[in-house]
């Protein structure tokens, strides 16, 4: 069934019911929902007008764009972003990950298979072996490696020339990376969280490319609670559209306000889009007096684990202004009581001298 855009009279994205049969898996709907140009890439406007700028400039040279180093946390668009460049320089890319590269060998067969222009994307890249990392340094910038043949006294060292490449690197954890790797990076962009307004449109946009009817208010409720990622956002749609062809009214899986509400309560995510483990990390701070509290003993009051916490949750949560992260641990402000409508408790050693 063919489904309209914005209908003035009724104040619906998408019109009409789509049977559960004709919907998309959703195994396969990342790669359907991820935009393939800047142009159908929402949000993140300043680092998309510098990488046009910088791929333009590349193209006239007649170069492969610099070196590039994509941070921020995990569902903003990183490796979205190294595919468009892909893209829009008519290259192929090879992907990987930190983590998988355990022994040079695996990152020199890697290199040497790669051809004139071609992009290597990492991904968790601050994850890199060491020694993996430092067959980086002249690859990066000589596009050369060095390989060491044979054992003992007959090992030498054997120079291999490589075609000139574009590695893009992707890191939630910037800081972790060790300052001649972030050195060798020519481009380096961090991206931030969405504002609902961009979120609004991702989510109207996914709903068309899905066929998921869905009227503004119900866009609005969702957009508003995906804690600025994209990618929560596109989960959260594709959750409540469930919802709605179960729950849903007079037999149509419409998602209106109210269905994006339950959805979003079945969900556990509340008002200001916080979920049960952000409050299980408030509630263990509050606990603890407000702070400071260190990582560790959150982690195990919470039962998961210390880079979860930090990567996931914990950079929403100081973004928001939920928690302050100082040399001595995490601190609930004024803001986190209010949330969870908790009375904030003087110390013992002021209440003495009232």
């Amino acid at each position: 069934m063919v489904l309209n855009l914005l209908s003035k009279e009724s104040g619906m994205l998408n019109e009409g019911v789509l049977s559960s049969s004709a919907a998309i898996e959703d195994s396969n709907l990342d790669l359907t929902l991820r935009p393939k140009r800047f142009n159908d890439f929402i949000g993140q406007d300043r680092i998309k007008e510098n990488l046009h700028i910088y791929i333009k400039a590349a193209k006239k040279r007649g170069e492969p764009i610099d070196h590039v180093l994509f941070s921020g946390p995990p569902g903003l668009g990183k490796t979205t972003l190294s595919q468009i460049i892909a893209s829009e320089t008519n290259t192929a890319i090879r992907t990987t990950s930190g983590p998988i590269l355990d022994k040079p060998a695996d990152l020199a067969g890697i290199l040497t298979n790669l051809q004139q222009g071609e992009i290597l994307f990492i991904d968790e890249i601050h994850r890199l072996n060491t020694n993996v990392e430092e067959y980086l340094y002249s690859a990066m910038e000589d596009f050369s490696i060095d390989i060491i043949i044979d054992q003992g006294q007959k090992a030498r060292s054997v120079k291999i020339n490589l075609q000139r490449f574009t590695l893009i690197g992707a890191t939630t954890r910037e800081g972790l990376l060790t300052a001649p790797l972030r050195s060798r990076f020519g481009v380096l962009e961090k991206l931030e969280f969405y504002p609902w307004e961009d979120l609004y449109k991702i989510v109207c946009n996914s709903a068309r490319k899905l066929a998921i009817p869905i009227e503004v208010k119900g866009a609005e409720a969702i957009a508003k609670r995906s804690r600025g990622t994209p990618r929560i956002a596109n989960r959260f749609l594709r959750r409540i559209r469930d919802v709605a062809q179960v729950l849903g009214e007079d037999g149509k899986d419409v998602i209106d306000e109210k269905i994006a509400l339950r959805g979003l309560e079945m969900l556990g995510v509340d008002e200001n889009g916080l979920c049960e483990m952000d409050r299980k990390i408030l509630q263990t701070v509050v606990k603890s007096g407000g702070g400071p509290i260190g990582l560790k003993t959150i982690a195990v009051s919470v039962n998961e684990q210390e880079d979860t916490i930090e990567e996931v949750y914990e950079s929403f949560l100081i973004q928001r202004g939920y928690l302050e992260k100082t040399p001595r641990g995490r601190i609930a402000t004024k803001q986190t009581y209010e949330h969870l409508g908790v009375h904030k408790q003087m110390p013992a050693q002021k209440k003495i001298f009232q």
